[in-house]
């Protein structure tokens, strides 16, 4: 996020941070403002004061990623030549332990939907180009995509030993973003073996109605 958001130079942005990163250690049941309150150091009473409840916290949280996230992804449209994979680890990588946490936790839905409707976006425009008409609807690829690349995040450390670099790294950041280029533009299946599995799911499909 190469443009700081006013708020970040704030007592509450302090708060804010402090809590991501005990969420992210402790999980957010045995988190607590008290320890939320010590790491930002403040007191508890102006924890409260900012953000009504713990809740309150772990919501401000969310809303402070979506907003990063939106400003990235209007960054990478103005760019679209820019290491994606570098600029997301520069901008969100001291929050990717809270993110993983939540994620696991069944937590940060907000985030989520944020990154999986700008993901829909990207997809209708690259269905334009397709020659063949998609299949299935734009919103389920891009649920399934955004839990495919949020994966990473969460399984960070068997993806770092896979990959043989720290993933969240200038290193894993070059590796990260060749692997990707290379899955995305080299699918798996060839034109006529997809189509021989869609027709044997049709074929299910029908014997099943």
């Amino acid at each position: 996020m190469s443009t700081p958001d006013p708020e970040d130079l704030t007592a509450r942005a302090r708060i804010r941070d402090a809590a991501m990163r005990q969420f992210g250690e402790h999980g957010f049941e045995r988190a607590t403002i008290r320890g939320i309150a010590d790491a930002a150091g403040v007191s508890s009473g102006l924890v409260r004061h900012h953000f009504g409840s713990k809740q309150g916290l772990r919501e401000a949280c969310d809303d402070f990623l979506v907003k990063g996230i939106r400003r990235l992804n209007d960054e990478v449209r103005r760019d679209a030549g820019r290491n994606y994979v570098a600029v997301a680890r520069t901008a969100f990588g001291p929050y990717q332990p809270y993110l993983a946490r939540a994620l696991a936790e069944g937590a940060a839905a907000e985030v989520f939907d944020a990154m999986a409707e700008l993901s829909a976006q990207w997809l209708a425009e690259a269905d334009k180009k397709r020659p063949d008409p998609p299949k299935v609807p734009v919103k389920a690829r891009a649920t399934v995509g955004t839990a495919m690349a949020l994966a990473v995040s969460v399984l960070r450390e068997h993806v770092s030993r896979g990959l043989g670099v720290e993933v969240f790294s200038p290193a894993g950041d070059d590796l990260l973003a060749r692997v990707l280029l290379d899955i995305y533009s080299h699918p798996w299946l060839s034109p006529e073996e997809a189509a021989a599995l869609q027709a044997r799911l049709d074929t299910k499909e029908d014997n099943d109605d």
